[in-house]
């Protein structure tokens, strides 16, 4: 082979490393299907994901792509190593990305890639995406507004003048899917915790009711999810249950202080909910008055926690984002309406297991409820 055919190869295949990006970027995934071989692989040991073929390429770019909130991906060229129609190469990737579920960060990267000549140019055989750096901390920018259309290109259907505009997903409120919540279920068991996924706020309610025996003493910390599933009527306008929270009311707050510190602190079962709950098997529970949080941390001789899907979050960094830009805002708007001020995270707990003398329950559900 000369050496103008071994230069047009190289930058052939550089060409190839870029409109790998491109079509990543412009999220043109039959353009990005089309760039491997009948056989080409796409491995991402990390995230974890190995799709064989174009056909599973394009679905699982979709998959993927479904995820994001935003994404940026730079790309810089490697070492190439050519031999006759077949070659191995590098690429060096530098991204940004916040996914619907509120998980974000950025990352360095290498593609590790092997390419084969064939009848319609270099193709990729294989592309294994290797991790070298990672950083989840909160990203202080975000993206200005929706994507804006752009000039069309080989997989476009429309003028770019008129191509549709998505809006920008919420995050925070995407209810997590079955593998998400299996994976927070099996890691809060592991931390100790009793996990049971439920359908729902019914499904939740009726549980609640063959957990706690007639006659408990009841707290339950103040939660929409209760609100909404009944719980909190159940307990505390009720006559199974003996309720924490309607005695506190009774009770003179600077006469019977002592009394009344007791009475939160220790009851036979406290039911509430929490702010995050993370993949890694953790519960994140913030609080303005510290009302409840004696009795999570031992006092109770039962906690029992409901939980909306939407909560589930990758890791205690996203978490407490979570905390302070989507269940703050919310609570103290309620706060405002209800008592005239603004709500405030002055407590934040971080369960990693449930106290030893106090039995955690974890009841997760599979639909998005509260805040």
């Amino acid at each position: 082979m000369n050496d103008f055919q071994a230069i047009a190869d190289r930058v052939e295949i550089q060409a190839l490393q870029t409109e790998f990006t491109d079509a990543v970027m412009m999220r043109e995934r039959g353009r990005l299907a089309r760039l491997f071989t009948p056989d080409g692989v796409l491995r991402m040991p990390d995230v974890p994901v190995e799709l064989v073929g174009p056909e599973q390429i394009l679905a699982g770019g979709e998959k993927l792509q479904e995820q994001w909130d935003f994404f940026v991906q730079t790309t810089h060229p490697g070492a190439i190593r050519i031999d006759g129609d077949t070659a191995a190469g590098r690429a060096y990737m530098h991204e940004v990305v916040r996914l619907k579920n509120g998980a974000e960060g950025l990352n360095y990267a290498v593609y590790h890639d092997r390419y084969r000549r064939t009848e319609e140019g270099w193709r990729i055989a294989e592309r294994v995406y290797e991790v070298r750096y990672l950083d989840t901390t909160p990203l202080t920018g975000s993206a200005p507004r929706a994507a804006a259309p752009q000039a069309a290109g080989p997989d476009s259907t429309a003028p770019a003048s008129t191509a549709p505009q998505a809006a920008a997903p919420a995050p925070f409120t995407e209810p997590a899917p079955a593998d998400r919540l299996e994976r927070a279920a099996a890691a809060l068991a592991a931390n100790g915790f009793t996990v049971e996924i439920l359908d729902g706020l019914g499904a939740a309610r009726a549980r609640v009711e063959e957990l706690i025996p007639a006659d408990a003493a009841v707290f339950t910390g103040a939660s929409e999810t209760l609100r909404l599933s009944g719980i909190d009527e159940d307990v505390n306008a009720g006559d199974r249950y003996r309720s924490v929270k309607s005695r506190a009311l009774a009770m003179d707050r600077a006469a019977e202080a002592d009394g009344l510190r007791r009475l939160v602190a220790t009851p036979d079962v406290v039911v509430g909910s929490v702010a995050a709950v993370t993949e890694t098997g953790s519960l994140v529970v913030a609080s303005g008055t510290g009302s409840q949080l004696p009795a999570y941390v031992g006092g109770a001789g039962r906690a029992i926690w409901i939980v909306g899907a939407q909560k589930v979050v990758p890791d205690l960094p996203t978490a407490l984002r979570r905390v302070e830009t989507h269940a703050l805002p919310l609570e103290s708007a309620r706060a405002r309406a209800a008592y005239g001020q603004d709500s405030a995270v002055n407590q934040l707990l971080v369960l990693n297991a449930p106290a030893r003398m106090t039995a955690g329950t974890v009841l997760l559900l599979r639909e998005a409820v509260g805040y």
